[in-house]
This record gives structure tokens, sequence and C-alpha cells, in this order.
């Protein structure tokens, strides 16, 4: 006899940003954590695999769509709204249905969970009525665009109750829509631990005020000039400057002549470490650093945002008190002089990150996963 079939659980993801993938790869862990190898799972970048051109591009265009910033945010503002969402769907269904059917018959599974906009209608209706069940989970932290929400699923998972409140405003049942947090990896979800050990595992000065500056995965943003501006401010600080995988970037910051002492990474699988070793995150306001740096109790200082989804990060860190929104170079360095010069100030942060953080979030939604499967916990 046979033993039962594992139960198959399909992620929907592209790489149109770097919060997608890590999403999803947040997601799987927590569900082997939590049941184990009862379930198997599997990611499919859904526009890069399965669609046609010139839509199979987006993956690749993004890197560059995203250095236009104010084009991005009138497209973003353009297209929201639920009748214009509904309107895009359905003048892109007779291009991509072919390729959307596609994905369903290549990829069986007993649940699919859609981290990605623009998977979610296109699958719903390519699954039709007998379907398995179908899981949204929304990455965008506050400024979540209409395209994410539809009626259709059997569940939709946001990461803060401004979300929620959209998913309803755009005609989500309230029963259909649960407040979980950002799904993050669980290495950024341990107790912070002692920084001077940190520092030391990492070759950082024990007894300086430390900031680690990101630009994201792609190393977006003003970040060489906030570096720059930081190193001429006469501030007594060290800085990591995390330059992902912008190369030239990189270089040219090695190359910089630095009057402070500093470290300069390419992309790294450290920053968990780098931001419980540190006293202030400099970065974009992208939701899952965001996220990572609360579950670290690390204050945010955001000085650059992508118009359109990330404008409700900056108010989201401001009302929450975990960061202050610097947009330019100058207001860089003066938060940090404040903070280094009045710690009690830059403690008042700490503290609210220590509210604001969910390190919960991922094993949350894996165990939403399991009751719709019927799994049982192993742990």
């Amino acid at each position: 006899m046979k033993p039962p079939q594992k139960p198959h659980i399909l992620f929907l993801f592209s790489d149109t940003g770097g919060g997608h993938r890590s999403a999803a790869e947040a997601i799987i862990e927590a569900l082997h954590l939590e049941f184990g190898d009862t379930v198997t799972t599997e990611m499919v970048d859904f526009l890069k695999e399965h669609m046609p051109t010139p839509i199979n591009r987006l993956p690749q265009w993004y890197p560059y769509m995203v250095k236009l910033p104010q084009l991005w945010g009138a497209s973003f503002r353009i297209s929201d709204g639920r009748a214009r969402a509904r309107a895009i769907t359905a003048t892109l269904w007779p291009a991509v249905s072919r390729f959307a059917r596609g994905i369903v018959n290549r990829h069986p599974s007993d649940l699919i969970v859609s981290v990605h906009p623009l998977a979610t209608s296109f699958i719903l209706r390519a699954l039709g009525k007998n379907r398995p069940p179908f899981i949204t989970v929304v990455t965008d932290m506050v400024t979540t665009h209409a395209l994410w929400f539809d009626q259709r699923a059997d569940l939709i998972c946001v990461p803060t109750d401004i979300a929620r409140f959209r998913a309803i405003e755009y005609g989500m049942e309230p029963e259909q829509v649960v407040t979980v947090g950002q799904p993050i990896a669980a290495r950024y979800c341990v107790p912070v631990g002692d920084k001077s050990e940190l520092r030391r595992k990492l070759g950082w000065p024990l007894d300086k005020f430390t900031a680690v500056l990101v630009g994201g995965g792609e190393g977006m943003g003003p970040l060489a000039q906030t570096a720059r501006a930081i190193n001429e401010s006469g501030l007594d600080l060290f800085l990591a400057v995390v330059a992902g995988r912008n190369e030239r970037l990189k270089h040219s910051l090695e190359e910089y002549f630095w009057n402070i002492p500093a470290r300069i990474y390419g992309f790294t699988r450290d920053m968990p470490d780098f931001m419980r070793a540190a006293d202030v995150l400099i970065t974009k306001a992208g939701p899952g650093t965001i996220a990572e740096a609360l579950n670290a109790h690390l204050p945010i200082i955001l000085y650059a945002k992508l118009p359109g989804q990330e404008d409700g990060n900056v108010t989201y860190v401001r009302e929450t008190g975990t960061g202050v929104w610097a947009p330019t170079p100058q207001r860089v360095v003066s938060t940090l002089r404040e903070w280094i010069e009045q710690p009690e100030r830059r403690q008042k942060f700490v503290e609210a990150c220590k509210k604001a953080a969910r390190p919960d979030s991922s094993r949350t939604i894996a165990r939403l996963i399991g009751e719709k499967l019927g799994l049982m916990v192993t742990q």
C-alpha cells in the first residue's frame, strides 16, 4: 500500500523587487519549521518562466524602471483602483490566458500561495471553480495596489491594519483578510543578543556608534551621496555600507577616501548580524528591510522611497515612532548627530521598534496554510 501523498504547495512569485522572492522563501522555511517534512513546496517565477513576451521581461526591466521613480509613481497611481485593476486584468487576459492555464496544468498543487500582485487574478481565473485553496500574501506594507485583491481568494494575509483597511475598501470581505505582519526569514527573528560579541565577530569597532547604510538588493537610492555626507560630517561613528549587487557602486566606495572607520560590502547574507550589531539603520523604504529592522529593535532613518507602494511605509515608520524620514544627506547627518549626542532620544525609537516587531509573521502564515490543508504542527 502506497503511503499517503504529502500536500504540495505552489508559491507564485517574480523577481520584480527582492521582496517577493524573500517572502516566499521565508514562508517555506516557516512551513518546514512548523510541519517538518510533511509538506512539499515549489516556487515558480510565473512572469519570467511562463508569461509571453514582453511580459516575461518585467523582472529583467525592473531595476531600470525604478530608476525613473516619478514615472513609476505616476504609473502606480494611474493603475490603482478596483475598477482600473479589473480593466487591466481583463485587457491582458486574452494574451496571458493560455500561459496562465499552462502554469496550473504544469504545476498541480494542493494549495497555491501568491506573493505577487500580478499573479493573483490571472491564476484564479485560470483555475476555475474546482480548484485548490488560494492564499494571497501581500508584501507591500501599507500602500497596497488594487491588483493584490481578488474576492475569489480564500484568504488574504496583509502586513498591517492599514493594508487590511485598504483591502476591505477594495471590496474584500472583513473575514477574508487577516493582519499577520511582514513575512521574513527566521534568522531575522532571533533574540537581539550582545552587540559587543556580534561586533567582535564581524571585526567592527566595539566602542563606536555604529550605522548600517543599505539601498536594497540592487543598491538603489542616493546611497553614495549619503555615505559621502556622513564621511564628511565630522561625526564619531563607524559606518558599514551594503551596496548589494551593485558592483560598480561597491568598487567606487572602496576607492573613496574615508575619514571615518568604514567597511564596504556587496550582497551579503550577514544582514541579520549587521542589524543586531548596529545602533541605526539608514535605508530606502523597502517593506522587508523595515520589518527586519523592527525585529532587531533597530531605529530606522529612511532616506529614499519608491513612489507608489513605498509612500505608506514612510508614514508607517513615522507614525509608529520607529524611525524618521530624512530625504536628503544633510537630514540623515542631522539625525545621526542628534542620536549620537542625545542617546536617550534614540532609545525611544528602540522601544517603539520592540512594540512594532512581529517576529512570528512567517510562522503565523505557515499555520494558516496548515489549517487549510488540515496539517498537524510537528514542532
